[in-house]
This record gives structure tokens, C-alpha cells and sequence, in this order.
């Protein structure tokens, strides 16, 4: 017999669902992100979502269980290296733009344009000046992206400490994992206050009613990567929607506020 996932939370709450529960509602729910592929295709929709968190959060993952059964010519994962001298020289978002979704497609961001918020701030790899401008320009930037017809979500995973200590322990001793090992895995505990000021700074400065976060209590990998699904499922139109199975439970996903800040919903 199949066992439990145990599933638990950075707001302490805890749960269990079966494996075969689990299998079952992820088969379900990538039928219905068929549905929509089929919609955005004939309608030339533009679809893009941005994935951030902290290291080991569950964004591979994630990613990969949205795109495992779309088609790969209107579905692109986006994850960039580092900059290159050129394009540290050039307009910030310069290297994001050429990857923007066309019409009849969805392009997932592993990372993206808010590393300048994260780990370029925490690591010094930008000055404050570059930073200054980049907090003030990234709202206007994505109202531009909506306004020209993008539907553009972005999803913050969060984790707390302990849980990312045990996924980056498991990432070393797994080789099928050990790709993923940066020289920053281990400044990632080290640093992990200054991580969450500069997330709560983030949140607080780039979240708006035309482009907001959402929140996504991802200690559970499995419940996280479901309600995902669910989420964006539920706020995108298509054909033939099963609106039963994407209904996205609120204690893992929700609409970013200041009350995330103000009563310590977040990993702190």
C-alpha cells in the first residue's frame, strides 16, 4: 500500500492526502490545463507566469507538472543564467523582453526579473542606485505588459527555514538533484533574514491590482503544486471548465496583502 504525504505549512497548520489522491487531482488538473491550452491557442492569447521563492521552494517542480502533458511549441520555460557583460551594460529588462509570450502562448518564468529584489540585493550584485531604479520602474514595466494584452501572474513560493535546510540537504546527496547546487545554496540559511526583509520590501513595493502577487504556502510540495494549478486555472477562461476541481484552498494560496507582513503569515 501506497503511503501518506504528510504535508505542513510556514503557518504551522498540518494536513495528509494519499498518494493516490494526489496522482488522481494532478492527472485532473492537467487535463483541464489541456482545456485551456486548446483556448489560448484559438483565441491568441498571451500567457505568462512568473515563479519566485526562495531556494529549494518547489518552483522546478511546479513548472514541470504545469508543462508535462502542453504542447512544447506554445509552452516555453524561461530560466536564465547569469548576465552577461552586455547584459549588464544594457536596459535592465532588456534581456527579459525577447521571451515575452507571443500570441497563442504560455511562457513560465523560473526566476525572473525580480532576482534584482532577491539575490542580487542580498549578494551586493547591484548597487542601491540600480536597485532604486529597479523598484521604481518594475510596476510600471509590467503595466505594460498587461495594458499591450499579457495575462501576467506572479507567484510567490514560500518556505520556511527548517524545510529549506532539509530540501538543500537532499539536493547534495541525491545525484539526480546535485545540478541544482550553486555556490549560493550556502549562503542561502546563512542569509536568511536578510532574504526576507528584502522579500517583504519586494511584496510590499511591486504588488498592485493589475499586477499582484499571490502567496503560496509551499512547504507541502504536493499541496502547493495542486493549488497552483488550481489557482491559475480559476482565473483564466476556457472551454469546458470542470469548475468542481480548481477550486484552490485558501490556506495555500491567496492574495498577497499587508496583512501577510503584519500577522507573520510569512517565513520570517
Amino acid at each position: 500500500m501506497r503511503g501518506k504525504i504528510n504535508t505542513h505549512n510556514s503557518n504551522n497548520s498540518s494536513s495528509a492526502i494519499t498518494r493516490e489522491v494526489y496522482e488522481a487531482s494532478l492527472h485532473n488538473l492537467q487535463i483541464e490545463l489541456v482545456k485551456l491550452q486548446r483556448h489560448f491557442i484559438k483565441y491568441n492569447e498571451k500567457i505568462l507566469i512568473i515563479f519566485e521563492g526562495r531556494d529549494a521552494s518547489g518552483k522546478d517542480g511546479t513548472i514541470k507538472h504545469i508543462t508535462q502533458h502542453l504542447s512544447p511549441r506554445e509552452t516555453r520555460v524561461v530560466a536564465l543564467g547569469k548576465p552577461s557583460d552586455r547584459d549588464r551594460s544594457s536596459w535592465y529588462f532588456q534581456r527579459y523582453v525577447p521571451h515575452l509570450p507571443a500570441a497563442q502562448e504560455m511562457v513560465l518564468f523560473n526566476r525572473s526579473w525580480y532576482n534584482r529584489a532577491g539575490v542580487e540585493r542580498v549578494m551586493g550584485f547591484c548597487t542601491d542606485a540600480e536597485y532604486k531604479e529597479f523598484i521604481i520602474s518594475v510596476p510600471e514595466f509590467e503595466h505594460m505588459l498587461v495594458h499591450s494584452g499579457i495575462k501576467l501572474f506572479k507567484y510567490y513560493l514560500d518556505i520556511s527555514k527548517s524545510e529549506q535546510k532539509r530540501r538543500l540537504d537532499k539536493r547534495a546527496l541525491d545525484p539526480l538533484t546535485q545540478w541544482k547546487i550553486s555556490a549560493l545554496d550556502n549562503l542561502a540559511l546563512k542569509k536568511w533574514k536578510q532574504y526576507s526583509l528584502v522579500r517583504n520590501e519586494m511584496l510590499a513595493r511591486t504588488h498592485s491590482l493589475t499586477t499582484p502577487w499571490t502567496i503560496v504556502s509551499a512547504d507541502d510540495k504536493q499541496l502547493s503544486r495542486l493549488n497552483i494549478i488550481k489557482d491559475m486555472l480559476s482565473r483564466l477562461d476556457y472551454a469546458n471548465k470542470s469548475r468542481r476541481i480548481i477550486l484552490p484552498d485558501p490556506q495555500i494560496v491567496s492574495a498577497y496583502s499587508a496583512t501577510h507582513l503584519e500577522r507573520g503569515l510569512l517565513a520570517s
